[in-house]
Formats: C-alpha cells, structure tokens, sequence
C-alpha cells in the first residue's frame, strides 16, 4: 500500500515538475524576446518583468515536490548523524510532521489570498494579470509536497516502530 501511495506522488510530482519546467521556457522566452526587441528594435515586451515573475512563481512552486523526493533541496547534517539512532528516529519524525503541518497552512493561508486577489480584482502593475490564478495554483501545486512529507512521515514511524 506504501509503495502504491510513492509511486502516486512521484508521478504527480513528475507532472508538475514539467509544469514548473514550462514555466521556467517560458521565463527564458520571454526574456530573450524582451532582450532582442529591447537593443534590436527598439521596443522591448510590454509586461516582460511582470511575465517573468509570474513564471518564476511557477516554475519554482511546481518543481518543489520532485526536488523533495529525490533530495535537491538544502539539508545540512552537522549534529544529526551524531546522535543515537533512536533520537534521529524522533527528530526526523517530528520534522516531517511539522513540514507537513507547515505546508498545510501555506496551503490554507494561499487559498484564502486567492480569494482575496480575486474579490479584489488585484492585477499585475503593466501586463494586467490578475495574480489570484497564481495564489490558486501555488496552492495547488504544494499539495503533492504535503503528500511526499506524509509518506515520509509515515516512513519514518515505521522506521521507529521497527527499533
């Protein structure tokens, strides 16, 4: 059944890392294209900066989850591999749940500022995005993360279970 669940949160994090690859293309694009029309023709895109932010929100939100599973996120070990097993057990336990507890809020906290960018009407100064899609899907693509710190929390519980 564990195998089942990794297996489902690697592929959705695979979807959505190739989401957050599209839009660091489309960040590369458009920077090109604002460069070129910029020192070429004189007439650089209107809203390039707003694109690129907007697409860097993207590309960094819906790669999170497969940079977790495979480990290309910052983890410094100095004092951790020096402790008893047992307390490593606790303490990686305890740092999956309150990742998972964080992430969950961010969630909830996202989905209330969507709402709020949407009500509002709140859009991006020169290209004229409304920015509640973005607070949307951010917090639609932090949700395999939740699913990832689960499975490794539950990981880690069996691991303590079996010492």
């Amino acid at each position: 059944m564990l195998n089942k669940f990794e297996k489902f949160n690697r592929r959705i994090s695979d979807w959505f890392e190739w989401i957050g690859l599209a839009g660091l293309l489309l960040m590369m694009v458009i920077t090109c294209i604002d460069v070129i029309g910029a020192k070429v023709f004189k007439s650089p895109v209107l809203g390039a900066l707003d694109i690129v932010q907007l697409s860097q929100i993207v590309a960094i939100s819906f790669a999170m989850g497969m940079a977790l599973i495979v480990g290309r996120h910052i983890r410094v070990e100095s004092f951790f591999p020096l402790l008893p097993r047992r307390a490593q057990v606790v303490i990686n336990s305890l740092v999956h749940l309150l990742g998972l507890l964080f992430f969950i809020v961010i969630i909830w906290r996202l989905c209330i500022m969507g709402y709020a960018f949407q009500t509002s009407g709140e859009y991006s100064m020169t290209a004229y995005i409304p920015y509640y899609p973005f607070a949307y899907a951010i917090a639609f693509a932090f949700v395999p993360i939740c699913l990832v710190l689960l499975l490794k929390f539950i990981k880690s519980l069996r691991k303590g279970a079996q010492e």
